[in-house]
C-alpha cells in the first residue's frame, strides 16, 4: 500500500508540474519560470503539510501520498528545501550548508557527467 500511495501522489504531482509548464510556456523563453513556480508552490505545500502534520498529525498513507508522492512528483526541490531547513533549525548549520553546496555542486557535476557519458 505504501508504494501505491507514493505512486498515485507522484503521478498527481507530476501532472500538476506539467500543467504549470503548459500554463507558463509563453513566458519561459528567457528564464525557466515554470520550474521556479513549481519549486515555490511545492515548497509552500510541503511546508504547510509539514507544519500541519506536526500539529495535528497525518496518517502514514497521507504522508506518503501527499508529502513523499505529490510533493516529490511536483518538485524534489521541496524535499531538499525542507531537509535543509530542518538541519538549520536543529542547529546543524554545517550539515545544512554542506547539503546545499553538495546538492548544487555534485548535481551540476552529475549533469556534466551524464552529458559526457552520452557522447
Amino acid at each position: 500500500m505504501n508504494f501505491v500511495c507514493v505512486f498515485i501522489g507522484g503521478g498527481l504531482g507530476s501532472i500538476c508540474r506539467y500543467g504549470i509548464a503548459l500554463l507558463l510556456r509563453p513566458y519561459t523563453d528567457q528564464f525557466p519560470y515554470a520550474t521556479l513556480m513549481a519549486n515555490i508552490v511545492s515548497c509552500v505545500i510541503l511546508g504547510w503539510l509539514f507544519a500541519y502534520s506536526q500539529r495535528v498529525g497525518l496518517s502514514s498513507n497521507a504522508t506518503l501520498l501527499l508529502m513523499t508522492g505529490f510533493c516529490g512528483g511536483f518538485s524534489t526541490f521541496s524535499t531538499f528545501s525542507l531537509e535543509t531547513f530542518t538541519l538549520f533549525t536543529s542547529g546543524q548549520s554545517l550539515a545544512a550548508f554542506a547539503n546545499v553546496v553538495g546538492n548544487l555542486v555534485i548535481c551540476l557535476g552529475a549533469i556534466w557527467l551524464g552529458i559526457k557519458l552520452s557522447v
